[in-house]
């Protein structure tokens, strides 16, 4: 009986149907359009502005784009699920306490508080400031920054006479003299400085141009160096400047050359902007709420 009733009056029913549906679009119409985030969401389909492909496209659309508050529940899960970023063990497996001995650096990140506070082994220090660039501090750059030379181990330490000589020039001021020439150059442009088995520096960055130097960054000269990456790109006068005379642990150089990508052995061909990484930099953007 029901089914015969749907059938008979089957055209009645998409008449009715349609008629709701322009009811439905006309009452949408009339309301404001950025009355709610849905409503916004909704106009934003319909005016073809949002085209979703995997997940960067979605985090884009849905969260980024729209600057949802990042609620500090979702950072908590991130640290403490693997491969959240990339291959690797959770965070909190190494990072759990703020107490040396049984945590790397002191840090912990296994409570928004340890998060805020940062590493509590000398050099006791914050991994980021709340309402800044997240990429641009310690926590951002060990989730984003592969370590030069690429490929390089992480059993290999950052203490080494190369490693000494880079930053004692850039904490002497950078200065292009005899000693440059001599002692920090040929640095950047011979194989295996840093590390056994590693290409020199200048086989990736020769040059500012790209291609073929990546970043457009000159590693073969004093002038390149100090000129900067993308400078093609930004312009020579709003060029990535690589060296901070006087700064070597502000300046990226020195970065790259020392500190390991996390977590710990992570593939350099692992994407640098997982679409965690960047929800967890917003969250820092954002204030680092822990509510």
């Amino acid at each position: 009986m029901l089914q015969h009733l749907k059938l008979r009056h089957a055209p009645r029913a998409r008449l009715l149907l349609a008629g709701l549906l322009s009811l439905g679009s006309a009452q949408a119409s009339a309301e404001p359009i950025h009355a709610t985030l849905n409503h916004q969401w909704v106009q934003d389909l319909r005016d073809g502005k949002v085209k979703l492909d995997g997940d960067h496209k979605a985090v884009d659309a849905l969260i980024l784009g729209r600057d949802i508050p990042i609620p500090y529940d979702y950072i908590a899960t991130l640290m403490r699920t693997p491969n959240a970023f990339g291959q690797g063990p959770a965070c909190i497996v190494c990072h759990s306490s703020g107490n040396p001995a049984h945590s790397y650096r002191g840090l912990d990140l296994s409570s928004c508080e340890g998060i805020r506070a940062g590493s509590r082994e000398a050099p006791s220090r914050p991994i980021f400031q709340p309402g800044e660039k997240g990429s641009k501090h310690i926590l951002g750059r060990r989730l984003r920054n592969n370590r030069m030379p690429l490929g390089i181990p992480f059993s290999v330490g950052g203490n080494s006479a190369a490693y000494a000589t880079v930053r004692q020039w850039i904490a002497d001021g950078a200065v292009n003299n005899a000693h440059f020439t001599k002692n920090v150059l040929p640095l950047f442009t011979r194989d295996n400085a840093f590390a056994p088995d590693t290409p020199a520096c200048i086989t990736c960055h020769m040059s500012n141009q790209e291609p073929p130097s990546f970043h457009e960054l000159d590693l073969s000269s004093y002038a390149g160096i100090m000129l900067g990456a993308d400078s093609v790109a930004k312009g020579v006068n709003n060029a990535t400047k690589v060296v901070i005379p006087g700064k070597p642990d502000e300046s990226s150089l020195f970065q790259h050359l020392v500190e390991d990508r996390m977590p710990p052995g992570i593939s350099p061909s692992e994407d640098r902007d997982h679409p965690n990484t960047r929800i967890l930099l917003r969250w820092i953007e954002q204030g680092a709420r822990c509510n």
